[in-house]
């Protein structure tokens, strides 16, 4: 089996509240993929259960992120589009990856920490040991090229480490079945474009979150026009006008955010968007930026309430993506069982 040159791997959790973030920082940038690469696009729901979820709410956020990818043009025949929990090799990949990952290695892990926070004591084992399940999720594959915010950089650092470590520690096994170069092939990061890490309407030094209580920090995949306009003016600002260079979105966090996500929407850089704008005053900017976004936005918008009225849709994707996401992982997974020593019926 020869490893793909051009394997694209990456999820999003259904854990509600899909935002504005998640569209630009990566939904949206899955879809532009899909000429070069070979896609792969997962649903992570055994993720999502690292905390607590309503049984009946996450099947409901499973079939919205879903949607989210076909209604960003995410082509499911083409690709493979489906949810984690279908594909059995994904947890039995991390059990033997949970072996060769090291405690020092999760321990450095800054998401866990930001995650549990005071309460690490009580936090699940899951959410520990989950980067060994986000390496499972893309070597079960052998991706080759992982799209990932800046946030997720270090578990993709991690899952690199994984694969070289498992590739010397088997590697008389490894060679003794043809693969010269080691089993499997060290991920590189896909990192493109503007706005790979959008923030906080409320606080420009914060990443944008579905957690956060506050409803007005995130422009929801599922609002109204309305809603974006209204979420938009109310956004955090300084009093100056906006610079007409880059260097001077630096100590503005809200200034650049904002100026990043029209970048984004209407597919420019931020030296663009203060071309066209620097100098004006946010009253204005925060209008013209109501209607990019309301114009990006608003199809896709409909195109998931379109979706989401028929589950039995949605969940018909989900199978045919999960056959075909059986059919690469388990002859690797079977290969890795040759390479550890399992013995297979």
């Amino acid at each position: 089996m020869t490893a793909p040159t051009n394997r694209v791997f990456s999820g999003v959790q259904p854990t509600g509240n899909l935002h504005l973030g998640n569209y630009l920082g990566a939904i949206s940038r899955f879809a532009g993929l899909q000429d070069d690469y070979e896609c792969i696009y997962c649903v992570v729901d055994m993720h999502a259960i690292t905390v607590w979820q309503e049984p009946r709410e996450l099947e409901r956020h499973i079939r919205e992120v879903t949607a989210a990818y076909l209604a960003a043009g995410i082509d499911p025949d083409s690709h493979i589009v489906f949810n984690q929990s279908q594909v059995a090799e994904h947890a039995e990949l991390a059990w033997v990856l949970n072996c060769v990952a090291r405690i020092g290695w999760l321990n450095r892990m800054t998401q866990f920490k930001e995650k549990a926070g005071k309460n690490r004591e009580n936090a699940s084992v899951g959410l520990y040991a989950y980067p060994a399940l986000m390496a499972a999720d893309i070597l079960v594959y052998r991706a080759t090229h992982v799209p990932v915010g800046e946030d997720q950089k270090q578990h993709l650092e991690l899952t690199r480490d994984v694969a070289t470590k498992f590739n010397l520690d088997f590697e008389e096994s490894i060679r003794a079945l043809g693969y010269e170069e080691g089993f499997f092939p060290l991920p590189e990061p896909l990192i493109t474009g503007t706005a790979t890490r959008v923030m906080s309407l409320r606080d420009g030094t914060k990443k944008m979150s579905k957690s956060d209580p506050s409803d007005l920090s995130r422009i929801n995949l599922t609002d109204d026009a309305d809603a974006i306009a209204k979420k938009i003016r109310k956004a955090r600002t300084d009093p100056d006008p906006l610079p007409h260079e880059v260097k001077g979105l630096e100590a503005r966090p809200e200034a650049a955010n904002l100026v990043g996500v029209y970048a984004a929407l209407a597919g420019g850089t931020s030296a663009d968007v203060l071309a066209e704008h620097g100098g004006a005053q946010f009253a204005d900017f925060k209008q013209a930026l109501i209607e990019v976004a309301v114009d990006k936005l608003a199809p896709v918008t409909g195109e998931m309430n379109r979706l989401m009225a028929d589950p039995g849709h949605i969940d018909r994707v989900l199978a045919g993506g999960a056959d075909k996401a059986r059919a690469i992982a388990a002859p690797i997974y079977d290969e890795v069982r040759r390479i550890v020593g399992f013995i297979r019926s």
